[in-house]
């Protein structure tokens, strides 16, 4: 029985966070949901909410799936609680696609809190379209900080858009790909990201001990209707972060939905580990041209 691997065909993007240090050192990166064996609902690096078109549940209803084109939400970054000889990180985003296991793609844009074995926490902010590696957003972030963040989808192109209330700062790229985009799905994630060696073969990380994180102001949109969470249009799924066995640490678990659908809070804590082997959860990632 293995932890949860994705086998990587080419170095991911120039400049990514490592993890460890000189030749054990490992690219961190992020990555669709990888389930855990006990539920759907359940994974080894995801936490939080994804509304997905009720045609992906086990009875369909007629008609076409929904197609998300727009996702965004607000959180307040949470600070790390690093602990000296440990190294993990956790990832706070806002996405499209990626809910499936064979998703090929993912389009999202968060910030990251990463803990090295010194002790000593980095925040950033990132946006990444999976399969390429994720790209630094040259925003300063700190714990503390509120966020806001949405992606939007409009045929081959992405839109990536974030705003630090707190600092006063924004960004916005415009991106337009080849493949097809997977936009079956919209989320609200704290994740276990991925970590990778220099040989292209990667895993998922412990979990950084954030205490929790309260995402607000979510809303999206698909087939042109817009709404929140819990917007009877499409099925609102909570995801709970079961570590996988031989990787440890923390999980996390979302809270409930506010009555209007557009909050919740995801809390990091101890839960029982999972051991599962993957036989079918292997990505490519390749670099953006």
């Amino acid at each position: 029985m293995t932890a949860a691997r994705l086998v990587v065909s080419v170095c991911l993007a120039l400049g990514a966070a490592l993890v460890g240090d000189g030749a054990s050192a490992r690219t961190l990166t992020f990555a669709p949901r990888v389930a855990a064996n006990t539920s759907p609902q359940s994974t080894v690096n995801w936490s939080g909410y994804a509304a997905v078109s009720p045609t992906t549940e086990a009875a369909p209803p007629a008609g076409s799936p929904l197609t998300f084109s727009d996702v965004t939400g607000s959180w307040t970054q949470p600070k790390a609680r690093c602990v000296k000889g440990r190294s993990d990180a956790a990832a706070f985003w806002v996405g499209i696609g990626g809910f499936n296991e064979d998703s090929s793609t993912l389009q999202q844009l968060g910030t990251t809190t990463q803990c090295s074995s010194r002790g000593v926490a980095t925040y950033f902010v990132w946006w990444e379209i999976v399969p390429a590696g994720e790209v630094r957003v040259p925003l300063k972030v700190r714990a503390g900080d509120r966020v806001t963040a949405a992606v939007l989808v409009n045929g081959s192109k992405v839109t990536m858009s974030i705003k630090n209330a707190t600092r006063r700062t924004r960004f916005s790229t415009t991106v337009t790909v080849s493949q097809p985009l997977d936009v079956s799905s919209a989320e609200w994630i704290a994740e276990a990201p991925t970590a990778c060696t220099q040989s292209g073969v990667c895993e998922v990380v412990p979990l950084t001990n954030f205490g929790s994180v309260t995402f607000s102001k979510a809303a999206a949109t698909a087939n042109q209707l817009s709404g929140t969470i819990t917007n009877p249009a499409w099925v609102a799924t909570p995801l709970q972060l079961i570590p996988d066995a031989s990787v440890g640490g923390l999980g996390a678990s979302p809270g409930a939905l506010s009555a209007d659908g557009r909050s919740f809070r995801v809390s990091s804590q101890r839960v029982a580990w999972q051991t599962r082997t993957v036989a079918t959860a292997a990505r490519s990632m390749h670099r953006v041209p």
